[in-house]
């Protein structure tokens, strides 16, 4: 299977997906530190792919999103952002929105 329909089968599989350096218990750099603490405030369950366990997806998720930088959450298999976005998103109430949407 090619790196393209791996990674659209896991968006396909998850509500809310994040790409991670590191676990949400151990994150392995700042920015996803952030996003996972702002997730985890919210609350609502997700999943995630510790892309320092899959080279091919750590490369292949760049070109996929043409976003170049991790970490990267998708809701409903859309890019919503890395982690600047994330926590703008939080602030504002804009993520707990999303997310209760998403996963009711």
């Amino acid at each position: 299977m090619d790196v393209k329909t791996r990674i659209e089968d896991q968006l396909g599989s998850n509500d809310v997906l994040l790409y991670m350096k590191g676990t949400p218990d151990f994150p392995q750099c700042g920015f996803s530190g952030q996003t996972v603490a702002a997730l985890n405030a919210v609350g609502k369950p997700y999943s995630y792919v510790n892309i320092f366990e899959d080279p091919e997806i750590r490369e292949g998720l760049k070109e996929y999103s043409n976003w170049p930088t991790f970490p990267q959450l998708y809701v409903k298999g859309e890019l919503i952002g890395g982690c600047d976005i994330v926590i703008e998103m939080y602030q504002s109430g804009e993520l707990q929105k999303l997310l209760e949407e998403s996963t009711a």
